[in-house]
C-alpha cells in the first residue's frame, strides 16, 4: 500500500515536471523562419499593404505608414517591382535578404534599386529590422525629391571633340557662348546627400548634345599655362587662314575683356600705320631718320624710349626698333589724317561688333582733329583703342594677306548668335609682303630680338602709355598659321613683360 502511493506521486511529480519543462522549452522557441517573414513582407510591399507590412516589422515607427505614402506620392510612383535573392544566415538569430526593385514614376519611366532587408529574432519571432534605407538606400543619410530642371541643350568641347583643359581661364567666354543656345526644362529625380550634394537620379532633361568650339585644346592649354601667376592678362590666338579663334585665356578680371575693353594699343599700331605708308608708295627699304626726339613743325614734340637716336635706317628696321619719331613724322608728313583713319577702319578700327558667336570689337579711332592728335595716333595713342582680339586679327591678317572677322564657333552658329555675317578683306599682296618682313625684323634684330622666341616667329612689341599708372605691355605676332595677341594691363614694357608670357606661350604649342 505504501508502495503504491509512492509510485503514484513519482507519477504525479514526473507528470508536473514535464508539464513545466514543456511549457519552458515552448515558451523560448522561435516562432517562423526569415524565409517566411521575408517572403510575407516582400508580398505586402508589392500590393502597398503598408499596415501588413508594420505588422512584420519590429518596433515600427510612428511615422512607418506616412513615410511610405509619403514617398509614393511625392515621387509620384505608380507601380513597383521587386524580386529577392536567397536568404543569408549571418547568425543563428540574424539574417538579410538581398533584392533588387523597380519604382515607376509618373512622367519619367522606371527607376531601379538595390537593396537589402534586415531581419532578426526579437520577442522569440523573425522580425523584419526596418530603417529608411530599407525603402532606398540613399534615405539613409539623405533624402529624394522630384524637382524642375533646367540643363543647357548643349555642352562645350574643344575643336577635336575632348573638354576643356583644367584652369582654362576662358569661363565667361564659353557661359556667354551657352547663353546663346536653347535651355532643356523637364523633371529630375535627385538625391540630397548628407553633406548637402546634389545628384541626379533620373530626369526628363536629354543629355547635352557636344558643341565643338574651333578652340584647340593645345592651344588652349598652352595659353593658360602661359599666363599662370600672372595677374590683369590675356592671349587671344586666332588661326590665320581661317579666323577661327583657338584660344583666349582672359584674366583681366570679370567678363569678356579679352574681346570687349578697349586699351590703347602703343607701338603695336604701328603694324597698321605701316601698312598705310606701305599702302601710299613707301617700301620696307626706304630710307628714314629716327631722331631720339621730333617735332612736328608748329606743334609738340614726340621721343623714342630713352630718347634713343638710331640715325638714318630702313623703314624695317625703324619698325624693328619700334621708333616713334620715324612713325610720327612719316605718317604727318606722307598721310593725311583721313587716310590712316580711312586704313585703321579697314583693319576693323570701326568700333562695330563682331559675329564671333560671343560678340566683342576690334578697335575705334577718329580722325585726328589736328596733328598733335594725329602725332599721337601713328603711334597707337590718342583717339586709337583696340582689344587684345583685334591686334591678334591684325597679325593674322598680316600671316594670311586676309583681314578676316574672328569666331569662336562655326559661321552659321556665329551668324545666328550675333545676328550678322562675318567679313574679310584681302589686303595688297606687296603690302602683306612688307609687314612681314617688318614683323621678322622685329624678332631678327628687333626689340623682340633674343627674347627665347622659337624659329620662325614673327612680331611686334607695344608699350602704351595711359593717364594713369604704369604703361600697357603688348605683344602680338605669329607663327605658321597661329596668330596671337599677348596683353598685360599696367604690364609696363611690352620687351620686358609681354614679351617672355608669349614665348611660354609658343612654347607650350
Amino acid at each position: 500500500m505504501r508502495r503504491r502511493r509512492l509510485i503514484v506521486l513519482l507519477v504525479a511529480f514526473f507528470a508536473v515536471t514535464g508539464a513545466g519543462t514543456f511549457a519552458v522549452m515552448a515558451s523560448n522557441s522561435v516562432h517562423g523562419s526569415p524565409e517566411d517573414t521575408s517572403a510575407r513582407y516582400f508580398d505586402a510591399w508589392r500590393t502597398s499593404d503598408v499596415p501588413g507590412m508594420a505588422k512584420l516589422v519590429y518596433q515600427a515607427p510612428d511615422d512607418f505608414m506616412e513615410r511610405h505614402l509619403v514617398l509614393s506620392k511625392a515621387l509620384r510612383v505608380d507601380a513597383i517591382e521587386l524580386s529577392p535573392g536567397a536568404v543569408r544566415r549571418l547568425t543563428e538569430d540574424t539574417a538579410e535578404v538581398p533584392f533588387t526593385g523597380r519604382r515607376r514614376l509618373r512622367g519619367l519611366g522606371w527607376w531601379d534599386f538595390d537593396g537589402t532587408l534586415r531581419l532578426a529574432v526579437r520577442d522569440n519571432q523573425w522580425d523584419v529590422l526596418w530603417g529608411p534605407e530599407t525603402l532606398h538606400p540613399l534615405l539613409k543619410d539623405g533624402d529624394l525629391e522630384l524637382t524642375d530642371a533646367r540643363a543647357p541643350a548643349v555642352e562645350l568641347v574643344t575643336a577635336d571633340g575632348t573638354p576643356f583643359p583644367e584652369n582654362h581661364y576662358a569661363g565667361s567666354y564659353l557661359e556667354r557662348l551657352k547663353a546663346s543656345y536653347p535651355v532643356e526644362t523637364g523633371t529630375s529625380l535627385v538625391a540630397t546627400m548628407a553633406d548637402g550634394s546634389v545628384k541626379t537620379l533620373l530626369s526628363t532633361v536629354k543629355e547635352p548634345k557636344k558643341e565643338r568650339t574651333t578652340i584647340v585644346r593645345q592651344v588652349q592649354a598652352a595659353a593658360a599655362r602661359a599666363l599662370d601667376g600672372v595677374a590683369d592678362a590675356a592671349i587671344v590666338a586666332l588661326r590665320s587662314s581661317t579666323g577661327e579663334i583657338v584660344a583666349v585665356a582672359d584674366r583681366l578680371g570679370e567678363g569678356d575683356n579679352a574681346f570687349s575693353a578697349f586699351f590703347p594699343p602703343g607701338s603695336t599700331f604701328k603694324t597698321i600705320v605701316a601698312a598705310a605708308l606701305l599702302q601710299a608708295g613707301m617700301t620696307p627699304a626706304d630710307q628714314v631718320p629716327c631722331p631720339g626726339s621730333y617735332t612736328i613743325p608748329f606743334h609738340r614734340s614726340f621721343k623714342n624710349a630713352g630718347d634713343t637716336d638710331r640715325g638714318t635706317l630702313s623703314l624695317t628696321d625703324a619698325f624693328a626698333h619700334s621708333c616713334n619719331t620715324t612713325f610720327v613724322e612719316q605718317a604727318t608728313t606722307k598721310l593725311t589724317a583721313q587716310e590712316l583713319t580711312d586704313v585703321a577702319l579697314a583693319w576693323g578700327f570701326t568700333g562695330a561688333a563682331l559675329p564671333t558667336g560671343v560678340g566683342g570689337h576690334c578697335g575705334q579711332i577718329r580722325v585726328p582733329e589736328d596733328l598733335d592728335w594725329f602725332g599721337s595716333a601713328a603711334i597707337g595713342q590718342g583717339s586709337v583703342v583696340a582689344t587684345p582680339l583685334c591686334m591678334a586679327m591684325a597679325a593674322a591678317a598680316v600671316e594670311s594677306g586676309t583681314w578676316r572677322t574672328p569666331r569662336i564657333v562655326g559661321a552659321k552658329q556665329a551668324e545666328a548668335s550675333d545676328g550678322q555675317k562675318g567679313s574679310s578683306t584681302q589686303l595688297d599682296p606687296g603690302v602683306a609682303d612688307g609687314l612681314r618682313e617688318m614683323m621678322r625684323a622685329v624678332v631678327d634684330h628687333g626689340t623682340a630680338a633674343e627674347a627665347g622666341l622659337p624659329e620662325g616667329v614673327h612680331g611686334k612689341t607695344g608699350t602704351a602709355e595711359v593717364e594713369a599708372g604704369k604703361d600697357h605691355a603688348w605683344f602680338i605676332g605669329y607663327r605658321d598659321d597661329v596668330a596671337f595677341c599677348v596683353f598685360v594691363r599696367n604690364g609696363g614694357s611690352g620687351r620686358a613683360t609681354a614679351l617672355p608670357i608669349a614665348a611660354r606661350f609658343l612654347a607650350g604649342l
